[in-house]
C-alpha cells in the first residue's frame, strides 16, 4: 500500500469528480443509520469548525446545514473516514427527526417482495 490515504494519518480526503465525498450518518446513543449525504470541503470544514452536520445539497447546489430550517440539528460526536479516505462515517446526537418526512431515519421502508414496506 503506497497510498499515503490508505495508512496515514493525514486527512485527505478523496473527493469524486464533482467534488464530494459521500457521507453515512448515524445516532451515536442507538446506533441507529439515520441518513446518507454528501459533504465537499467546505461543508467538512464547516461542520469541524461548529460542531454541527452541514452538507452539501446537490439540489440546492449549496451548503446545508442540517436543521437550518427544521431546528433538528445534528451535533456531530464524532466524525470518522473510511480506509481509502472517500467516505465519512458522522456519529451524532440529533436534536430530532433526520427524515425531511419527519421520519426518524431516512431508511423508514424496506423493499419487499411486493415493493416497499413500511419499518417500524
Amino acid at each position: 500500500m503506497s497510498d499515503h490515504r490508505d495508512t496515514g494519518l493525514t486527512f485527505d480526503p478523496k473527493f469524486d469528480a464533482a467534488g464530494l465525498v459521500t457521507a453515512v450518518v448515524t445516532d451515536r446513543t442507538t446506533g441507529a443509520l439515520l441518513m446518507v449525504a454528501h459533504m465537499n470541503a467546505d461543508a467538512i470544514e464547516a461542520t469541524r469548525k461548529s460542531g454541527e452536520a452541514t452538507f452539501f445539497s446537490r439540489s440546492r447546489g449549496r451548503l446545508w446545514k442540517k436543521g437550518e430550517t427544521s431546528g433538528h440539528v445534528m451535533q456531530v460526536a464524532e466524525m470518522r473516514i473510511d480506509c481509502d479516505q472517500d467516505a465519512l462515517w458522522l456519529i451524532v446526537d440529533p436534536a430530532g427527526p433526520a427524515c425531511h418526512t419527519g421520519a426518524t431515519s431516512c431508511f423508514y421502508r424496506r423493499i419487499g417482495a411486493d415493493g416497499l414496506e413500511p419499518v417500524v
